[in-house]
């Protein structure tokens, strides 16, 4: 790990970044969110540790040079973006040749289910999205608005598709697949089978 450029990409909360730094790597956390990488910040300064947070957009890495990074890590976080193809672009871009992106996602099938708390106690399960998801257009929007008053961020849910054959098309080699259990079930779903996806995958 010692000297490698790694790219925590969407991940700041002060998780994986300051440990992959504390394992000897040049670590730079990419978000959103100033207030998450704050706690990057926070964790680095007390652990004694170097790493570097920027903020945007993770569909517009223009802020890193072509083949800058040995490795990108994204926990699960493109949810959060309607455009899930722009992102596996612009890993590809920014990656050296044979360097890897580990991704982290849900499967879709999280998201085509009614969400009303009723059905999950009646052991039912309602689908009534279609896929590709999208709070923006499938909620009403009296229901839209109210997640938003609520401060809850919009979300998205992506085909396979999309999350699988859209790094293929990008250009990646998908080296192996994984599949997980919710450790905290959300929906009833869950209970059932592995909702938690990864794929690692190889720049050509």
């Amino acid at each position: 790990m010692s000297e490698k450029n790694i790219l925590c990409l969407a991940s700041a909360g002060g998780q994986q970044a300051p440990v992959l730094a504390a394992a000897g790597a040049n670590v730079t956390v990419f978000d959103l969110s100033d207030q998450q990488l704050q706690q990057d910040r926070m964790v680095a300064e007390r652990e004694g540790l170097q790493l570097k947070t920027v903020q945007g957009d993770m569909c517009d890495l223009q802020a890193f040079q072509d083949a800058e990074f040995d490795l990108i890590i994204q926990p699960i976080s493109n949810l959060y973006v309607a455009d899930v193809e722009a992102v596996w672009r612009e890993c590809y871009r920014v990656l050296k040749p044979q360097g890897v992106l580990i991704a982290s996602f849900y499967n879709p099938v999280v998201s085509i289910a009614d969400r009303n708390p009723e059905y999950a106690k009646q052991g039912l399960i309602h689908p009534i999205y279609t896929l590709p998801y999208s709070d923006i257009q499938d909620l009403s929007a009296a229901a839209l608005n109210a997640k938003l008053q609520a401060g809850e961020a919009v979300v998205f849910g992506h085909s396979l598709t999309d999350l699988i054959q859209g790094q293929l098309t990008a250009g990646f080699f998908i080296q192996s697949f994984y599949e997980d259990d919710q450790p905290q079930p959300r929906f009833l779903v869950d209970q059932f089978m592995p909702t938690f996806l990864a794929t690692r995958a190889i720049k050509n």
